[in-house]
Order: structure tokens, then sequence, then C-alpha cells
């Protein structure tokens, strides 16, 4: 009897493992998607580049693509501004969150490389104390070591 670790992951389980799954692959009204196998809405990647080709190359109207693709106009311009930045990698979406340090900037930066002593441990617990007290700010001491080493601290 095959186990469940026997069988590959479905389209639908790589599009989300990869961040590309469609949220809202029912709103995509275009017939392509509805009657063809190789078009598939749930794939965000291949929806958003239908979508600027047929602006695009078969000069449908902004408005009307939008409404049959489901999506907003400032979602079209702005995967159009991707598309032109970066090619088809720009239509895949970023990943949520932070893209850098967000509370270890500046100020509070200033304040910690102030109190490191060159060759001395980095006591961060003791340190995301001091940066409560002064700032009123929670900072993980993992994030403190990270941003004193210059290392990234998003997730």
């Amino acid at each position: 009897m095959p186990s469940k670790h026997d069988r590959s992951p479905s389209k639908g389980d790589i599009l989300r493992e990869e961040g590309t799954l469609n949220p809202a692959a029912e709103k995509v009204l275009d017939p392509k998607f509805q009657q063809s196998e190789f078009f598939d809405s749930r794939d965000v990647v291949q929806v958003r580049y239908e979508m600027l080709r047929r602006v695009t190359i078969e000069k449908a109207a902004v408005t009307d693509v939008v409404q049959e693709y489901g999506v907003s106009r400032p979602t079209y311009y702005q995967a159009k501004a991707n598309l032109e930045d970066a090619g088809i990698a720009g239509l895949v979406p970023k990943k949520p969150g932070p893209r850098g340090p967000h509370k270890i900037q500046g100020e509070i930066l200033a304040f910690l490389q102030q109190r490191l002593v060159p060759g001395e441990p980095i006591r961060a617990r003791a340190l995301a104390k001091l940066i409560r007290q002064e700032f009123g700010v929670e900072v993980h001491p993992r994030t403190i070591e990270r941003a004193v080493r210059g290392e990234k601290t998003t997730r």
C-alpha cells in the first residue's frame, strides 16, 4: 500500500509552496483559462503575463482586461512595471513582510553601537532591556545580534 509520502505533489501544492498560487483564481473569466488545459488560472504568473499580453498585443482596453482577470487597475499597472523592470521574474509575487531591519535603524542602531566593546561578547538580552527602557521598543536579542553583525534581519 503506497504511503502519503510516495505521491508526487500536485501542481496546486507546488504553486502554493513557490508562492505563485493565485488566491483569486475563480475571478479569472477569460475563456482561455476556462477552456484549455494549458492556461491555468491558479498560476498567478501565467495569469498576469496573459493579462499584460492582452493589452499590449491584442490592444484590449485596460478597464475590460482588469475586469476579466479579476484584478484592480493599480494591480495591472504594478504588474506592467514589474515586467518592464525585471522581465517575467518580476511577475512572481514578493514574499510578504518587512524587507529589512525595521526596528533597529538610525537612533537605536547608534545607541547599540555606543554600548558595544570591541573584543567582548554582545550582551543582547541586556541590550534588548536597555532598548525597551530607552525607546519603548521590544527587540528580540537575536535581532540585536544580527543587526550588530550587519546580517539580514528579515524573516
